[in-house]
């Protein structure tokens, strides 16, 4: 008997979005299918999946011990997200060789399906930083008596989302800086910046409109300028290891002795970036936007405004804005509608109750003789007739205006 042999094995993972690309989130159902193809016929103990989840960091440093001693310390740290193992054919157990329990596989292609649900917690976005990594990826193994396993892996994206429609980042941020130059015995005028972005949380893509005034009353030439940071922090053991990286950049005129310059909503494009991570224990990624002014010889002066990259872009408001002032006006008409210039008249009394209803309400009542009597005194004759005395006439000029007087008004009795 001729044993065949495995031709191909890949993965694929059905997607959620209609890129064509495997972006998850926290909750998620990740799924997708082995796909194996082989020429002949082959015999196969398992095959396997293993999904798993982590961040990770790992850096080193020289450390000098003494005099022409030095050693190597090692820094390293790991965070497991999630952990998952699913047999697609066959039996867990792979350590023997035996002919039991195996599985003939025909020649051609075969299709195995997986499935497991990303857990309910926060899970750091997938990222690669120089010192540290988030990945997440399914490995799938191919067993078979006698033979080394076949193996495969493919990683997915997790992007664990950043609302930017929240009122912690949408609120503005701004700042204001002052330096003055000396040198030796000598003091020029000050250098004055002040800086203001309309918001907080940005998107890859958008543009930062920056709002600033710089003032130049030294004796030099300056020059403004404006810088996107990343700040990528690495933690383990107790020490953290930082990286700055410049994502974007964009430089202002000349500014001479004497001249001020205004930025009315100077734009900065931010490229595509990771999205910011602050939820994962060992791994941090910031950004930062510096509005500085560049001085020759001297410390730059410079203004820090945090930022935070998110995933769920900016709402259009427009739409609100203008469905609210619609309803609005809506509102007016309808109170234009409703409410009259000018008051109408009531009806006459003559419009209301007939001289035949009023006369018929006098009548006395033939029911009993001793309420027939006692309705026929003057209390229920005064109330008959008060029911249905004619309104007063009506008028929009009080006819009994208040007149005044100097007495002072009476406390209500208590």
């Amino acid at each position: 008997m001729v044993l065949g042999k495995v031709k191909s094995l890949t993965m694929s993972f059905d997607c959620l979005n209609d890129s064509n690309i495997p972006v998850y989130s926290s909750g998620d159902t990740v799924s997708g299918r082995v796909n194996l193809e082989v020429t002949g016929e082959i015999r196969v103990k398992s095959l396997k999946i293993h999904a798993r989840g982590h961040a990770k960091v790992r850096w080193t440093e020289s450390r000098n011990a003494g005099s022409n001693t030095a050693y190597t310390q090692n820094y390293t740290e790991e965070v497991e997200y999630f952990n998952h193992k699913d047999v697609l054919l066959g039996h867990e157990r792979d350590d023997d060789n035996s002919e039991e329990g195996l599985h003939t596989i025909h020649s051609g292609r075969h299709s195995y399906a997986f499935s497991f649900e990303l857990p309910q917690i926060p899970l750091a976005t997938s990222f690669e930083g120089r010192h540290g990594s988030v990945r997440y990826w399914v490995k799938a193994e191919l067993h078979r008596p006698w033979l080394l396993p076949v193996k495969l892996k493919k990683e997915f994206t997790v992007f664990e989302h950043i609302d930017i429609n929240t009122p912690s980042l949408l609120s503005p941020q701004a700042g204001t800086k002052e330096k003055t130059l000396c040198c030796w015995l000598c003091t020029s005028g000050p250098i004055s910046l002040s800086a203001k972005i309309e918001r907080k949380g940005y998107t890859p893509g958008e543009s930062i409109q920056i709002f600033a005034e710089i003032e130049n009353c030294s004796s030099r030439m300056v020059v403004p300028k404006a810088t996107i940071y990343q700040t990528q922090a690495f933690y383990a053991k107790g020490k953290m290891k930082e990286v700055k990286q410049l994502v974007a950049n964009l430089r202002g005129e000349s500014l001479s002795s004497g001249k001020t310059e205004t930025w009315n909503g100077k734009q900065l494009k931010i490229p595509p970036v990771s999205p910011s991570i602050l939820d994962c224990s060992i791994i941090r990624v910031e950004y930062s936007l510096m509005v500085y002014v560049d001085i020759p010889g001297a410390m730059d002066l410079f203004l820090n405004l945090p930022l935070v990259i998110g995933t769920i872009p900016l709402h259009p408001f427009g739409s609100r804005t203008s469905s609210v002032s619609s309803q609005g006006s809506m509102n007016m008409n309808w109170l234009g509608l409703t409410l009259p210039e000018r008051p109408e008249a009531p009806p006459s009394y003559a419009e209301v109750v007939t001289e035949e209803n009023r006369q018929s309400s006098l009548a006395p009542i033939a029911a009993f003789d001793d309420f027939e009597r006692a309705l026929q005194g003057p209390l229920f004759a005064y109330i008959q007739e008060f029911r249905f005395l004619p309104p007063p006439l009506y008028s929009e000029i009080d006819p009994n205006p208040d007149q005044p007087t100097d007495e002072r008004p009476s406390c209500p009795s208590r």
